[in-house]
């Protein structure tokens, strides 16, 4: 039987220079294949030549949500920001207002393809569409996310999944089956397993040692796991106060443990752009 592909992602490059630096150390030292740019991020134009260059899988990390600006002005995507020209923080906040009609599709057609122009000018071929905070998983993001895939001959899109009990996590399930359904219309391929969402910003080395052996014992053909890393010498990280384990992420997808165990697990690492031939 021929090896099946793994994909570990990691994301938000762009986000600080830490993260960008980890994810590029761990493209060369680690399991890392595949990352997500986030160019609303404070350190993505600095270091958008160095991720040009990597050999990484590159998807568009969609953002309409965080702690950083828009790439277009306040004016021209009012809906999507608030009084002080950000984003809403958190994935719940956005819901709020897209749940009661106060985003409009245009807004975020017009936001999200400004990102996307950002990563072509800096050079990057995209391999997949994903998001942060994993929003391209509501519906209406997930329209645009389709309509910036077929004009930039993306062919693939991540699916979040969860594992989780609670009312959260019923609810990633029922929209990404959902997502899943609509990507096969519009010719998306998309990994067989996945996980990194319930592990968000905790994926140590016991937990990715997991998460291999759980999707090496499916019969899927391909898996994505999502990833965090960053470096503990690393001011701007202060901004985000998610209370991620970024330097663990860091140490597990860097770890040779954690390689033996994708050979073990009869899987080879690749990215978004070998989902076809999986």
């Amino acid at each position: 039987m021929s090896e099946r592909l793994l994909i570990v992602n990691a994301d938000d490059f762009g986000l600080t220079p830490g993260v960008c630096e980890a994810i590029l150390h761990s493209a060369h030292h680690g399991v890392v294949t595949s990352t997500s740019a986030l160019v609303t991020g404070p350190a993505f134009a600095a270091h958008a030549a160095a991720l040009r260059d990597s050999g990484l899988g590159v998807g568009a990390h969609l953002c309409v949500v965080g702690e950083d600006r828009p790439v277009l002005s306040a004016a021209e995507v009012p809906t999507l920001v608030g009084p002080d020209g950000r984003f809403p923080l958190t994935w719940k906040q956005f819901l709020a207002r897209a749940t009661r009609g106060r985003v409009d599709t245009d807004d975020l057609r017009r936001e999200l393809f400004a990102q996307v122009e950002v990563m072509a000018a800096a050079g990057l071929r995209l391999t997949h569409v994903d998001s942060h905070q994993n929003l391209h998983l509501w519906p209406q993001v997930a329209t645009v996310a389709f309509e910036i895939a077929a004009s930039r001959g993306i062919s693939a899109m991540r699916v979040t999944r969860s594992a989780g009990w609670s009312p959260t996590s019923a609810g990633v399930r029922a929209l990404s089956a959902l997502l899943e359904r609509r990507g096969s219309r519009h010719g998306l391929s998309v990994p067989g397993g996945s996980t990194g969402l319930d592990e968000a910003g905790h994926m140590t080395e016991q937990r990715l040692l997991q998460a291999i052996t759980r999707l090496g014992s499916a019969e899927s053909r391909s898996a994505e796991i999502a990833v965090h890393p960053g470096t503990d010498d690393d001011p701007d990280r202060s901004r985000y106060v998610w209370g991620y384990e970024w330097s663990a992420e860091f140490a597990a997808v860097c770890s040779a443990n954690v390689r033996r165990a994708v050979a073990d697990a009869g899987f080879r690492l690749g990215d978004f752009s070998e989902l076809a031939a999986s």
